[in-house]
Order: C-alpha cells, then structure tokens, then sequence
C-alpha cells in the first residue's frame, strides 16, 4: 500500500518540493532586506535620532531622477548606505559628548580631535554622511527633462577658470573616471579658485580645507544596479540631473565665507 503521505506522481517530486521550499524561505529572507524593485514610491519620514545625526530625507521621490538614476538604486543608496554612515557615526560618538557637539562638517574638519581608535571610523562614516547630504542636493528631478547647464555667474566662474562649460565637464569626468576603486569627483573653491579634485572613499574637500561645490560619487553602489561596469554611462548620465541652481548657491556662500 502506497504510504498517503507521499507526493503525488505527477512531476511534484521531494526534491521539486525542496528547491521551492528553499526559494520561498530565501525569498521572504530577502524581501526583508531589499526594497521591492521598481516601486516608486515617497521617502519615509526620517526616523527618531539615536544620536547627534539624523538621515536627511531626500528632497525628491526615489524616481524623480529616472531615467538616469534608477528607482532601486536611489532608495538601497539613502535608506541602506546613507543611513549606514549616520547609525555608525552615532555609535561611535555615543560616549564623545565633546565631539557631538561639533556639526559632522567641523569634526571632519577637525578628526585630531578625536581619539585615535575611532578617528578612521569618523572619518569614513561622518564623511560619508557630509558627502551623501550635498549630493542628494545637488541632484534635481527637474534637470532629469531638459537641464540647461550653468548660468550667470557660475557660467562666467567656470568659463574663465577651465576655458569653456565643455572643458570643465571633459575635467570633472576624467577626475570621476580616474578615481581607482571608490571615491569621489569635485569641484571646489579653494582659496578662492575653481578646481577639479577627487577623493577616495569618503574623504571629504572639507578635510582640506576646500568647499564643495559640486560632487560625483563614483562609488559602485551609486550606479552599478542600472550600469553595472559602465562607470563612464553613469558619469555621462549624471549631468541630465545636476542641480544647477544648487550649485551656484554653493557658489555664492563659498566666495562670502
């Protein structure tokens, strides 16, 4: 007599039984941890701080830079990556009450200050939260449908330190190109010139003592989900969605600072 707890003989077999099981357990595992692909959807209040940081929320729905940032992509980089580097600085300032008092643009201006044994930690973590806060800035939903470039006194700034708008683009995606592994292109003033740097991981121009004007994260994290190993697709891709007007308030503070 055939056992009644068997499956039945119609290509259903354990093993088909196995490997579905499995599939849904990894499943349910991963729907935990990765947003649902392609759901536009509007970024979440950020939560209570822990900490003296706080996750900014983005300043556009997670699909307003399409085509040219992907939905999947914008939300893994604030919500996972961003919010990362603010939980992590937090833990590592929950007993340095001096150093929480300083904004994270002063203590990366400052990392003597810290201990020696947390000092790496703030630099990548509080560096990576100045960094992802201009960036998401710097990025319009806008500039996605028709971005007209510089204009006024930007223009005019750019014009004359590198020669041309186009010359200054060709600089910046050589510095974004060029950077080896993980990193950062910028444009900064610096003692009151325009010039192109790069830094790695989440360095900041600030640690120099540079303002940012204009930053590109070239991290894989930013693009590969939509452009995989095309680093050159994505910095191309990048200037349909540069917040001009950003910029040139950047711009405007820097010459008055």
């Amino acid at each position: 007599m055939k056992n009644s707890c068997l499956l039945p003989d119609n290509g259903f077999t354990r093993r088909t039984a196995f490997r579905l099981g499995l599939g849904s357990i990894a499943a349910t595992l991963f729907a935990g941890i990765l947003p649902q692909r392609g759901l536009a959807q509007t970024p979440p209040a950020a939560p209570a701080p822990t900490g003296p940081y706080t996750l900014p929320p983005l300043p556009y729905p997670y699909e307003a830079l399409e085509p040219n940032i992907d939905t999947w992509t914008m939300q893994i980089h604030h919500d996972k990556h961003h919010k990362a580097y603010v939980d992590n600085a937090n833990k590592l300032l929950a007993d340095q009450p001096e150093l929480a008092k300083l904004s994270p643009e002063e203590l990366i201006r400052h990392l003597d200050k810290a201990p020696e044994s947390i000092r790496t930690g703030l630099r990548n973590n509080v560096g990576g939260h100045v960094n992802h806060s201009l960036f998401w800035q710097m990025m319009a939903p806008a500039a996605a449908s028709g971005n007209p470039g510089p204009t006024g006194e930007l223009a005019a700034a750019l014009t004359k330190s590198f020669g041309s708008i186009e010359a200054f683009q060709k600089q910046m995606n050589e510095a974004a190109t060029k950077r080896f592994g993980s990193g950062w292109a910028w444009l900064v003033l610096n003692n009151g010139k325009l010039e192109i740097t790069s830094t790695a991981n989440q360095d900041s121009p600030i640690m120099d003592g540079q303002i940012p004007l204009l930053g590109l994260d070239v991290w894989e994290h930013a693009y590969y989900l939509k452009y995989q190993n095309r680093r050159a697709d994505y910095i191309t891709a990048f200037w349909n969605v540069v917040n001009w007007n950003f910029v040139a308030k950047q711009y405007e503070k820097a010459k008055a600072a």
